[in-house]
């Protein structure tokens, strides 16, 4: 590689973290969340503001092809990689033990009224969402079914601790239910990935592309209990400590991110299934996890977030109409269906009401589903604007509407105090 691009490389690299760490600061600033900043800064610095003011030097800082672009996208994607693995680690899979009646309720509909409502509006106006749509609009209503139909795990979880409510029943059946929203969700999401045949994979039927999905989770979370109290403590008798475990949990990531992909499935789901994998239900992370998601939080996940904004021109591809049209449809669908599901499952209304609004939080999740969506192909950058703006007013709405619902007063406190990195904290602001 020449001196001139290994220049370039780490002179685009610095920028970028420069540009996410005064983002992340204006936004603590104004009580936002981090990842707000991070995101305006990506779009300052793309062909938005930056590419638009001065394009011949844009052009020269962030040039859209060769060797030094393939290795920025390369360590963006691992920045992507390891974002999901931290979100899986989030997952509390005992959960779902717990209120099972109300769970399944809140659930099933959190995931089928706003997948409804996203499939039923795309294959009866096709015409609004643009060429994707147009070319190919079953592929495309999934996708939309599936985009309103997720939740955020991280952002939700950072709301609920907020206002207390991390601990007790409604709070567990909010993470519970927002358990099995993403896990469906990300799989529907690979599944109809597949489907769109990645370069030098055949094309399959849907319904191998699923069962194709179910075996993959069935096979890394059959592993789980073995690899968490066999391999992880043999690892621990044999490889330096804590540096073995993070080498292993590396090595495990990108394993199961290289066998995702060749299957024909996006590498981001197998990172995913093994953070959920790994998740240690009810207890403090220890060292080496620490060092993980501290990493992860302090250098991927800036990256990741100002490379959205390096992606599309958000003023050309702003459309107003679109905006609006998939903010209301992702709120109807998503307060809607948890809403009646929680009051069918035996909820007071008013509480019901605000699991609804809890679980409407899409935060990172959404945004790195409509990035790989881009990337893929099965969005343009209309869309693409769209669930950007819908994903990060959701999160920012969604803990004062619930306090305001359930009249409490939040409990910020302790987290005020921590400079910490946080996956929660990213995404939702912090109190006055």
């Amino acid at each position: 590689m020449p001196p001139r691009d290994v220049t370039s490389l780490f002179l685009q690299l610095a920028v970028m973290l420069a540009v996410a760490l005064a983002g992340g600061q204006v936004a603590r600033r104004f009580r936002l969340p981090v990842v707000v900043g991070e995101l305006i800064g990506g779009i300052v610095l793309g062909p938005t503001v930056f590419g638009a003011l001065a394009p011949a030097s844009h052009a020269w800082l962030f040039p859209l092809d060769g060797m030094v672009w393939g290795i920025r996208d390369a360590v963006i994607t691992l920045g992507m990689l390891f974002f999901l693995f931290v979100a899986g680690l989030e997952v509390n899979l005992a959960s779902l033990r717990w209120h099972g009646r109300t769970i399944a309720w809140t659930s099933l509909l959190g995931i089928a009224a706003p997948f409804a409502l996203g499939f039923g509006l795309v294959w009866l106006l096709p015409e609004l969402w643009g060429p994707p749509a147009q070319q190919s609009v079953m592929t495309f209503a999934l996708f939309m079914g599936t985009a309103l139909s997720i939740s955020a795990l991280p952002v939700i979880a950072r709301i609920l601790m907020d206002l207390g409510l991390s601990n007790k029943p409604l709070g567990a059946v909010v993470m519970a239910s927002a358990t099995v929203n993403d896990v469906v969700g990300w799989s529907l999401f690979a599944a109809i990935l597949s489907s769109v045949a990645p370069e030098g994979l055949p094309h399959r039927p849907l319904w191998m592309t699923l069962g194709l999905v179910v075996g993959f989770s069935a096979v890394v979370l059959s592993l789980r209990q073995w690899v968490r109290h066999r391999a992880l403590q043999w690892l621990k008798t044999r490889l330096p400590w804590p540096s073995g475990f993070i080498a292993a949990m590396v090595v495990l990531v990108l394993m199961a991110a290289a066998a995702a992909e060749a299957i024909g499935l996006h590498a981001v789901f197998g990172a995913f299934l093994v953070g959920v994998a790994l998740a240690r239900n009810h207890e403090a992370r220890n060292r080496p996890r620490e060092v993980l998601y501290q990493f992860a939080m302090s250098f991927f996940a800036p990256l990741y977030f100002v490379s959205i904004g390096l992606k599309a021109n958000f003023a050309a591809s702003f459309d107003l109409p679109l905006v609006c049209l998939v903010f209301v449809i992702a709120c109807v669908g998503k307060i809607g269906g948890v809403g009646f599901g929680a009051w069918l499952g035996g909820m007071p209304p008013r509480e019901a009401l605000a699991v609804g609004v809890g679980m409407n939080a899409r935060g990172a999740m959404e945004v790195i589903l409509a990035t790989v969506a881009l990337e893929s192909g099965l969005i343009d950058q209309r869309v693409f604007v769209a669930l950007i703006v819908m994903a990060l007013v959701t999160s920012v709405l969604s803990g004062p509407m619930m306090q305001w619902l359930l009249g409490l007063a939040p409990a910020f406190e302790a987290a005020a105090r921590t400079d910490r990195p946080s996956l929660q904290g990213r995404l939702q602001p912090r109190s006055p």
